[in-house]
């Protein structure tokens, strides 16, 4: 529950709640690609060739080396003894069952706590489901990272995303129903969004129980769609304040309970058109935490919207 002198619930902190330990993930990148990079599309608008996959190793090396291999470098850098296997690229639930399957059992190794899948909403089905499920009957936690961006779905399909928001609550309804831990990724200043669909980003996913949340600010990856929309001047990006608003903004309404993994993402300079407003990302992540502390606001100081919060106005 919230603490006054906690501006927001740390995932960091919360693997230690969880784990009684430092936490670290080690990311696993798999040849899978998505549902909506299929027949001659390109994918979501602002999603580039390489997905998110900047920081990997090749998806030629097996899981078990990639997952030593990271697991040497965190090890000795962080002095870890517990660590996340994360699925980190595309849609990994995407890949065929049976493959699916030998890639999560490959990564039930020594010193693993968790295996972490990121996928899509669209792309939640009970058998890959079953599969995690009897993984975790071997001792690891299932936590699931569905990209979902925003809530508000007319920006879902401007942005090309493939799916609406019933799907989004769908695959959280069934993940829900097998007990896993869910993450959701949101962009808080896609082209298009304003300071209310953030609000309501946070209202959603504190109203279905969302565990996890990973904001990214937007970044214009070059050779995408959103790139010549944004060479040709037909999107337009918020201000560097405007994010900063909206994140507080965001982490007001949000839930106490729900960890927050990270408040904006980065990717290399040289990959992208536009990131970060050229500004270092812990920066704006400073900027965020002075403007909360000058303020004295918190995570869930305006989380009063659910629970029979008509009945709370004296209207009876």
């Amino acid at each position: 529950m919230h603490n006054n002198k906690r501006l927001y619930y740390k995932y960091s902190d919360y693997l230690k709640d969880k784990y009684q330990d430092k936490v670290y993930k080690l990311p696993v990148n798999l040849p899978v690609t998505c549902p909506n990079r299929l027949q001659g599309e390109k994918g979501c608008h602002f999603c580039a060739e390489v997905g998110t996959g900047f920081e990997m190793l090749s998806d030629k090396i097996d899981v078990e080396n990639q997952l030593l291999t990271n697991k040497a470098y965190i090890k000795k850098k962080y002095k870890a003894n517990k660590f996340i296997a994360y699925f980190q690229n595309y849609t990994n639930t995407f890949l065929p069952l049976d493959d699916f399957e030998k890639y999560i059992n490959e990564a039930i190794i020594d010193d693993v706590v968790e295996i972490a899948i990121s996928t899509r909403p669209d792309c939640i089905r009970k058998d890959y489901l079953e599969v995690l499920s009897k993984a975790k009957e071997k001792g690891v936690e299932i936590t699931i990272e569905l990209g979902l961006q925003t809530v508000n779905y007319h920006t879902l399909d401007a942005i090309n995303r493939g799916h609406s928001l019933a799907e989004f609550i769908n695959g959280v309804m069934l993940i829900k129903s097998y007990g896993f831990e869910i993450c959701t990724h949101l962009i808080l200043n896609l082209p298009g969004d304003q300071q209310l669909d953030s609000i309501e980003n946070a209202k959603v996913l504190s109203a279905l129980g969302i565990n996890q949340i990973k904001l990214h600010s937007l970044y214009i990856a070059k050779n995408t769609t959103m790139a010549q929309l944004y060479r040709d001047q037909k999107i337009q990006i918020c201000s560097k304040e405007d994010y900063i608003e909206r994140v507080i903004a965001f982490l007001e309404h949000l839930s106490p309970d729900v960890a927050v993994q990270r408040l904006l993402g980065r990717a290399p300079k040289e990959e992208t058109l536009f990131c970060n407003w050229n500004t270092s990302w812990w920066l704006i992540k400073e900027a965020i935490e002075n403007n909360m502390t000058q303020r004295r606001t918190y995570q869930g100081k305006k989380y009063n919207y659910l629970n029979g919060s008509g009945l709370m106005k004296g209207c009876y």
